[in-house]
């Protein structure tokens, strides 16, 4: 899998960075007009700094929607502390709406691999640390001895996030990264696993029930916050119809079922309960 090589640098300082999201600035702007054409332009300001988004995970929320709706902030707040410590940031101070106010040092040096941008303009990406002696601006073979040097990887292996893969990855990172999620989930006491709720069943009596208390898949957190804004009732019952109304498409890896909803993975019991019926890193996702 080739994927375009963009050096330059990270910086958190006036953002609002999480566990799956920061922003980064190539040395050579230019380079953004690469990417291969047909997809989602990058969006930059014009010095070039654009947002990030780490291919084929996902952090728990820390800001979510119109309303900055969380998930239980000990695991939200523990992906985004790592990633920029990984990345070399120390010192990181955040005032209470999850802005940085202050970080040292200002900017540090690193790189991505991406093929493009999702429909926010937010570029897909692998993402490396510090300086090597890559050339800048080129078409990169990506391999497994490559993705484990990345902060996705990182975060996988440190059960800090939940595995969330796109089409457009290539097979054997994502069996490389399911690995990971493994040996990370049966590790004793690793990160947000022995608290996830994904696949065991989550009770969902209130939107704090989401914020405070329950651990599961940020997109199924997504869903479940948009659906819970249209009514106040916290009644389940009709959840799997507005998830069949809003057709994610996906593929289940372990049979080859092809679903368009998550309804088609999703259990409900007593109105409250619900459950994913496979776990995260067997399902595959049409990109947006």
């Amino acid at each position: 899998m080739t994927m375009l090589l963009i050096k330059g640098s990270f910086q958190v300082k006036g953002t609002q960075p999480d566990g799956d999201t920061i922003h980064f600035t190539p040395d050579a702007p230019g380079e953004w007009d690469l990417l291969r054409s047909g997809g989602h332009a990058v969006k930059h300001d014009v010095l070039g700094r654009a947002t990030l988004r780490l291919d084929a995970i996902d952090a728990l929320e820390t800001h979510y929607g119109a309303k900055r709706v969380h998930q239980p902030l000990r695991f939200a707040h523990a992906a985004r502390d790592e990633l920029m410590a990984w990345l070399g940031f120390t010192n990181v101070q955040q005032g209470p709406d999850e802005t940085v106010t202050a970080a040292t040092p200002d900017a540090v040096p690193g790189s991505v691999l991406t093929s493009g941008a999702d429909v926010h303009g937010r570029c897909v990406a692998l993402v490396g640390r510090g300086t090597d002696r890559s050339i800048s601006g080129v078409d990169v073979a990506v391999d497994v001895d490559m993705l484990r040097s990345t902060a996705n990887h990182h975060l996988l292996t440190a059960g800090l996030v939940y595995p969330t893969f796109y089409r457009g990855l290539l097979p054997s990172l994502r069996t490389e990264l399911t690995a990971a999620t493994l040996q990370a989930r049966t590790a004793p006491g690793q990160g947000l696993w022995p608290s996830d709720a994904t696949t065991s069943g989550a009770k969902v009596t209130a939107l704090s029930s989401l914020t405070d208390d329950v651990v599961i898949l940020p997109k199924l957190f997504r869903r479940l916050v948009d659906y819970l804004k249209l009514d106040d009732n916290p009644s389940l019952t009709c959840f799997p119809a507005y998830l069949a109304g809003v057709q994610d498409h996906f593929t289940i890896l372990s049979t080859g079922q092809r679903c368009a909803g998550l309804h088609s993975v999703v259990e409900i019991s007593n109105g409250q309960t619900l459950r994913m019926t496979q776990p995260p890193e067997d399902l595959v996702f049409d990109e947006a």
